[in-house]
């Protein structure tokens, strides 16, 4: 089904369930997309799950940065499950609509979820701050009760805030258009189909943002500047190649995680086309 027969079809006045349009402009390659998007979670699936696996039954593993390790493969694994399946079941069936419950249910765990994200990464930045800058306090200070409550914490930090956030965006009035033009039911998209004055709920974003995002990079900045400031001083080489070998995979996450939000959001839409501001989303997230 192409976009001009969904927007035909879904053009109601008052919404009572969404379309997502996600890669209806590229009718040609439904059968394509949806082998590569199946590749693609199956390995995230795969190997997060033996990092899972691995990291729970090997004793030389018990230490705080595997245990983290293990949280953030079981959170990809969450993060892709939001968004992936339902792009599968949208193209095999060409179904596209979405309910606003629905909608509503996947935009808050997505939002949960990336402030976990964000909020696990500045955790694991100062565990290798304490690994690298005092290790002879490592095991007094990152003990297990302590990696336990600092993993709980990332996981529940955001909760209230982002149902909130998802609760009050979802309680504006929709009419006139119920297409969103995005592959999953993300905020900006869902704000450009509401009624009247959207300032104080686009303010809240930003608020919200800033908590969760910009705060924990400012910590992981600072946690990096130790490390590296630290780092510099050993005296040897292969000293110094050991340290940065033990935070080059968190650093790439970092990278990828704000780098795709940053390209996703912020980047000036009148640059590329929705199509490719899709392609990339989702091959960076």
């Amino acid at each position: 089904m192409n976009c001009e027969k969904i927007r035909r079809e879904n053009n109601t006045s008052t919404v009572k369930q969404f379309v997502l349009l996600g890669f209806c402009d590229l009718p040609n390659l439904q059968g394509f997309l949806s082998g590569v998007f199946s590749i693609i979670y199956i390995v995230i699936l795969i190997g997060n799950s033996l990092i899972i696996i691995i990291t729970s039954f090997d004793p030389t593993l018990k230490k705080p940065m595997y245990f983290f390790l293990a949280n953030f493969s079981s959170l990809e694994i969450c993060y892709v499950s939001v968004t992936v399946p339902r792009i599968l079941v949208s193209i095999s069936i060409q179904d596209r609509s979405i309910s606003l419950l629905h909608c509503d249910t996947q935009t808050c765990f997505f939002l949960i979820l990336a402030a976990t994200e964000s909020l696990l990464l500045a955790v694991m930045s100062y565990d290798r701050y304490v690994a690298i800058c005092n290790p002879l306090h490592c095991l007094l200070v990152m003990h297990p009760r302590k990696c336990i409550q600092l993993a709980a914490g990332s996981w529940l930090g955001g909760m209230p805030a982002q149902i909130g956030q998802s609760c009050k965006i979802f309680s504006l009035h929709f009419r006139n258009s119920n297409q969103i033009d995005h592959f999953f039911c993300d905020i900006p998209p869902i704000l450009k189909l509401a009624c009247g004055d959207t300032f104080i709920n686009e303010l809240s974003v930003y608020a919200v943002a800033m908590l969760f995002a910009a705060i924990p990079f400012m910590l992981i900045l600072a946690s990096y500047s130790k490390i590296i400031s630290t780092v510099l001083r050993l005296p040897t080489a292969t000293g110094r190649a050991k340290a940065f070998s033990t935070c080059s995979s968190h650093l790439l996450v970092v990278v990828l995680f704000y780098g795709s939000a940053s390209i996703s959001y912020l980047w000036q839409k009148s640059t590329h086309s929705a199509i490719t501001d899709k392609l990339l989303f989702f091959i960076l997230s």
